[in-house]
């Protein structure tokens, strides 16, 4: 890319970085990540650019978010993550049914086929969502568009709910001081090549999922590689809340027409029916509802980590809830798909 060529991008991500430090400067949660998705969405939407930022750039945040992640797999953690496991397998259950009556209500307001709309409501990646589609012969552009709508909704909705119900307290993420360098480049390495043999066996979401494996293992081992420092989480979230809000082009929106109200209230009816779940199995479990509402949120594992980390939560016991349900519900979906697409839905 010539110099020219990089002044686009230099002032795309400066300005993503002014909406972190301003969201961060006001106590906002999770700063780095939300205040640059809507810094940048509002970019998109106002026409002011149409540069298309790199999609390389998502895996370099999920490697280091899940790297980061997996620092909290400690031995005893995942004794109790063990001792949970039916717990875990249950909220996925109940948050593949709360997708499906979400989906019929997308499809009842927007007029799109069952299958459309169950693959625009079923937390899974939007790229993996658009391929299935694609296999189907169905549209893609507005499932990618359902897809990251849910996502990006609620990685803003559900901190600021969580902030709403027990107060706004200063938890400004700091970025000063000096980064250990040694300690970030070796749990750098172990995330990324560990992510790129998952990518190498086909496994899905390999950069998140390689990257937690691997930092995941050293520390179940008993190895404790010097976690990053947090300018360079705050960096990762840069990234990732960049190129999410960089999705929203006007384009998109001037063509979805009715089905942006379809998709906003599908998600927060989304949202509302896994908070229920996850409230009432925390009070007749006694355990904490921040944890288990996080936990049972269809966003993305990635965001939901991170989210989960800013809030100090239990960071492995939430992203312990979202990979058991990628590994439960994920591998279903073109199977269901298929089958419901051959029955006309």
């Amino acid at each position: 890319m010539r110099p020219r060529q990089l002044v686009e991008p230099a002032a795309i991500y400066l300005w993503a970085i002014a909406g972190g430090a301003l969201f961060n400067a006001i106590g906002a949660p999770l700063p780095w990540m939300i205040g640059p998705l809507i810094f940048t969405a509002i970019l998109y939407l106002a026409g002011v650019t149409r540069f298309v930022v790199p999609v390389k750039t998502r895996p370099v945040g999920q490697i280091i978010v899940a790297a980061q992640v997996g620092l909290s797999f400690s031995p005893a953690a995942l004794a109790v993550l063990f001792d949970l496991a039916p717990l875990l397998i249950g909220m996925a259950v109940a948050t593949a049914a709360c997708a499906a009556l979400a989906s019929l209500v997308l499809a009842r307001l927007s007029g799109m086929g069952g299958v459309p709309a169950l693959l625009s409501t079923i937390p899974t990646s939007p790229v993996e969502a658009a391929v299935i589609a694609e296999r189907l012969s169905l549209p893609t552009g507005p499932i990618i568009f359902a897809q990251t709508l849910r996502i990006a909704s609620i990685v803003v909705i559900v901190p600021l709910a969580i902030y709403a119900v027990e107060g706004w307290p200063d938890r400004g993420m700091a970025i000063g001081g000096p980064p250990d360098m040694a300690g970030s480049a070796m749990l750098f390495g172990v995330a990324v090549a560990v992510a790129l043999l998952f990518r190498a066996l086909g496994i899905s979401n390999p950069f998140f999922l390689g990257a937690l494996a691997g930092s995941a293992g050293l520390t179940a081992a008993g190895i404790a590689p010097a976690p990053f420092a947090p300018v360079i989480l705050a960096a990762a979230q840069v990234l990732l809340g960049t190129w999410l809000g960089s999705s929203f082009r006007r384009s998109l929106f001037a063509s979805a027409g009715r089905m942006i109200g379809a998709i906003v209230v599908s998600t927060l009816l989304f949202v509302a029916l896994t908070s229920l779940v996850a409230v009432g199995l925390a009070v007749g479990l006694g355990m904490n509802w921040e944890n288990l509402v996080l936990g049972a949120a269809p966003g993305g594992v990635t965001e939901m980590a991170l989210t989960a980390k800013y809030l100090g939560l239990d960071v492995a016991l939430i992203t312990a809830f979202h990979l058991v349900r990628i590994f439960l519900i994920v591998p279903f979906i073109p199977a269901i798909a298929r089958a419901l697409h051959r029955r006309g839905g």
